[in-house]
């Protein structure tokens, strides 16, 4: 049995690849296979989940020593489970940038594209085969792309993830804007959530200058649900980098509709990476950086201590 899986604190794209491989594994490559999650999944990925009736895999935290992996949506390890060098891994599927660290035992698959959404790299993977996805999964693969690219709005989107995207909506009868409202809608109800899990939600762990950053970013189209909350959001950072082992939280709200983040600024050193890497003069507790959408592509590379 090989286990597929995405990165800890799962997105749609982390929660949704593992389902859509496991698939393509057991049913096209007569290889069994079963999706597990690192985590709960957010509001748009549960309600994916449910809309689609795909059932929600597995939730671990760890892998076995040995275990058959397949590595999806991420090549980081520290996004991935503690003993995951301790693990057989026999492939990766991604689109981030190469971080290194994963340990192999062998030579190994790795495909790892310059498009907005690991799914776009399946679909390519799978060829003719794609045609065979049953409804559910070709929603998932639909909800993927349309969740990373933010309807065709993030930076990060390319030609090929668009003309996929429609491609699979046609054939499903899905009209994309009004889909599209339906999953944002999910993302941006966050009501239930305590301040330290919105700012673990969607978060990832990154080095700049010898500082240890947890960057985290909500994606909404209603950010004053968040923005109301930005007291309590700055008042739990410390908490919450002590411990993840963080020196500092980083909290960008996306404004899908608006196509822009407002960063919330807690202290001084937070206000000398807002200027330092995206030339902003900060004034107060926040600062609003238009046309920023991307993590991936617009606040990583961009960073500076």
């Amino acid at each position: 049995m090989i286990t597929v899986l995405g990165h800890k604190s799962p997105d749609t794209d982390a929660t949704c690849s593992p389902i859509i491989w496991a698939w393509y594994l057991t049913a096209i490559k007569h290889t069994p296979a079963r999706p597990v999650l690192l985590g709960k999944p957010n509001t748009e990925a549960a309600f994916v989940l449910k809309r689609w009736s795909l059932g929600e895999p597995e939730i671990i935290a760890d892998v076995a020593p040995g275990e058959k992996v397949v590595i999806v949506d991420t090549n980081n390890p520290a996004e991935l489970p503690p003993s995951i060098n301790e693990a057989n891994v026999i492939g990766i599927i991604d689109h981030h940038m190469l971080a290194g660290g994963i340990k192999t035992r062998s030579p190994i698959d790795i495909t790892i594209r310059p498009l907005a959404c690991t799914a776009t790299v399946m679909h390519d993977l799978m060829g003719e085969d794609a045609a065979q996805m049953p409804q559910p999964i070709k929603c998932a693969m639909l909800s993927c792309i349309l969740s990373d690219t933010l309807e065709f709005r993030s930076p990060t989107t390319t030609p090929h993830d668009r003309a996929v995207a429609e491609k699979l909506a046609r054939e499903l009868g899905i009209a994309i804007p009004d889909y599209a409202a339906e999953l944002f809608a999910a993302k941006s109800d966050v009501s239930a959530f305590s301040e330290a899990e919105l700012l673990r939600m969607d978060s990832k762990e990154y080095e700049v200058s010898g500082k240890q950053l947890r960057v985290s970013v909500l994606e909404t189209t209603a950010p004053d649900v968040v923005l109301v909350r930005k007291a309590a959001l700055m008042a739990a950072m410390p908490r919450v980098a002590v411990e993840d082992g963080a020196d500092q939280v980083l909290l960008f709200v996306i404004d899908i509709l608006r196509e822009e983040a407002t960063l919330l600024v807690p202290n001084e050193l937070v206000k000398r990476i807002a200027e330092a890497s995206f030339g902003a003069k900060v004034v107060g507790d926040s600062v609003v950086l238009p046309g920023v959408m991307s993590r991936k592509k617009q606040i990583i590379p961009a960073l500076k201590v």
